[in-house]
């Protein structure tokens, strides 16, 4: 992409004819970005909508999206369920964490991780040295919420969804506070948070 915008992030009313005219989709905000040279890393728990979003943000950039929990499956010739059924959490971590360093060595993009992902002190260094960490925040009702649209969270398998999350989050929260950006992902559409996560971008300090 060439430079041809004056920030990092441009806001525009007005279609942009060097950026591409994103209004249809993305209110009052045009992006043409080429000082942001690393990739964007989102974590935070099941169901906050990381792809959801990650593939929203990436479009908004032209960057390319993954999904660490696919490019995983990818590796391994198998799903993330039947890995854990095959080789337990711990094995499944060990897969994801090299998977994610090979990631992270490729041209920027937007990268979604597994809600377990950043709790690993390797996965987390390897994230601050080369990526920029954004923590998509929700209160647990809105995740119970979105996680009963699927059945295929191996760590909700045959549990209460509300007790897990609310475990998960307590014990999620001081390494997901690591983040460079906290961003409310629970205060209305993915639209709202994408716009959250650029008005940040933009700024270049976290947003709620």
């Amino acid at each position: 992409m060439q430079d041809k915008c004056p920030t990092a992030i441009a806001q525009a009313t007005e279609p942009n004819r060097d950026c591409g005219d994103f209004q249809t989709l993305y209110t009052n905000h045009m992006t043409c970005n080429a000082s942001l040279d690393r990739t964007i890393v989102l974590i935070g728990l099941m169901g906050v909508g990381k792809t959801t979003v990650g593939r929203r943000l990436a479009q908004a950039l032209d960057w390319p999206f993954k999904d660490a929990d696919e490019e995983v499956e990818k590796a391994a010739g198998r799903t993330v369920s039947e890995i854990f059924d095959d080789f337990g959490e711990a094995g499944f971590r060990e897969g994801e964490r090299k998977v994610i360093a090979r990631l992270l060595e490729q041209p920027p993009m937007i990268l979604a991780l597994g809600g377990g992902a950043f709790m690993d002190p390797e996965t987390r260094a390897l994230v601050k040295d080369k990526a920029r960490s954004i923590w998509l925040q929700a209160d647990v009702a809105t995740l119970v919420q979105r996680v009963g649209r699927r059945d295929t969270r191996p760590l909700l398998r045959q549990k209460d969804p509300h007790a897990v999350l609310t475990e998960l989050l307590e014990k999620r929260t001081p390494a997901y506070a690591e983040a460079e950006l906290h961003i409310d992902a629970a205060g209305g559409s993915h639209q709202k948070t994408l716009n959250r996560i650029l008005d940040a971008l933009n700024a270049g300090s976290s947003a709620s």
